[in-house]
């Protein structure tokens, strides 16, 4: 509810101001009322609502049918919804909220150009908005500020999240089937990693790697009820799943937190790289799931960082030596109090 409220009083205000801009710069100095601006006003903030609402279905999985096609059909077709959508919003509040008709020479000389002005605008929101899918706003924002093109460090928490079971999974189903699984679960566990301040950094295989700043704000242990929102969020999804593909998955992680070291690389396609012991650890920590059968392992580098909300039980695992490192980590097992 949070997540969808505060963007929605964003784009109603810039819409606002934006109806109020048009019609100081545009219309006659002689019209200049408070009626009149704020008419502009809310005329702008509908066409934005309308716009915006237009965007949240393209992005639900209401427009999953969409999805499947190849992207430049797909940007066409969401540009052209959009232009039709902004273009009616135009269209029927210029009467409703400036009280006078629509007339003949209008819909012939301006209405055409506002639709082709909507349609190359929404194209452009569009491809930006791809980009920003593909590679992360964070991550775009920091790349076309060059922050990463020398190493840097920073103080990271990080997430390794895997389905279970996923071998014997594509022996029984396939790996198409599989793979159509994987999409699934990566899409529905996408709103509770972004509701809680998460960032998906990469999926690797069945494994997804969410990382959150290291800052003050962990301290109420986001991360760990981040974990919990996915679950249940699949737990809600749980008839679904069984409808289509027989099964609801089941997933471990390992939260660690500490220093990593964060770069550009390659060439002909870059992209950020994480390294550091940190990214290791984490990584050992959700195999290590496995071997002692537990949902979630949590470092106690990260676990002394945070207070705990006690819906959690939290289960020493005493020192444990993860693969491939010599020096021994303190566990801790979290889950929900039943």
């Amino acid at each position: 509810m949070h997540r969808s409220i505060i963007p929605t009083v964003v784009v109603a205000v810039f819409g606002l101001l934006l109806g109020m801009t048009v019609r100081y710069f545009v219309d006659d100095p002689l019209e200049a009322s408070v009626v009149n601006y704020l008419g502009s006003g809310f005329h702008g903030m509908g066409v934005a609502l309308a716009g915006w609402a237009t965007h949240l279905y393209f992005v639900s999985r209401r427009s999953e049918w969409i999805s499947r096609w190849p992207l430049l059909m797909d940007l066409a077709m969401r540009s052209a919804v959009m232009a039709v959508v902004v273009a009616l919003a135009i269209l029927g509040l210029e009467p409703l909220l400036h009280w006078h008709r629509i007339e003949a020479h209008w819909l012939v000389d301006t209405f055409p150009t506002i639709v082709a002005i909507s349609f190359f605008g929404a194209l452009l929101v569009g491809a930006i908005f791809e980009l920003t899918r593909l590679i992360g706003s964070r991550v775009l924002f920091n790349v076309a500020l060059g922050r990463y093109r020398s190493p840097v460090r920073e103080a990271r928490v990080l997430m390794f999240l895997d389905l279970a079971n996923s071998t014997s999974l594509a022996e029984s189903m396939g790996e198409l089937r599989v793979q159509g699984l994987l999409t699934r679960f990566f899409f529905d566990i996408d709103g509770a990693i972004v509701a809680h301040g998460g960032e998906v950094h990469a999926y690797v295989g069945d494994e997804v790697i969410v990382t959150w700043p290291l800052d003050e704000r962990m301290s109420g242990g986001r991360c760990i009820d981040c974990f919990f929102a996915i679950a249940d969020g699949i737990a809600e999804r749980a008839e679904s799943y069984r409808q289509e593909f027989g099964m609801v998955p089941s997933f471990r992680a390992g939260l660690h937190a500490g220093h990593v070291v964060i770069s550009e690389c390659g060439n002909s396609r870059r992209q950020l790289a994480y390294f550091g012991d940190t990214v290791n650890v984490t990584a050992r920590l959700q195999e290590h799931c496995k071997e002692v059968g537990r949902n979630l392992l949590v470092s106690a580098d990260l676990l002394g960082r945070m207070k705990l909300k006690p819906a959690f039980a939290v289960e020493a695992l005493g020192e444990v030596r993860l693969r491939g490192r010599a020096a021994a980590i303190e566990v801790f097992s979290v889950e929900r109090r039943s």
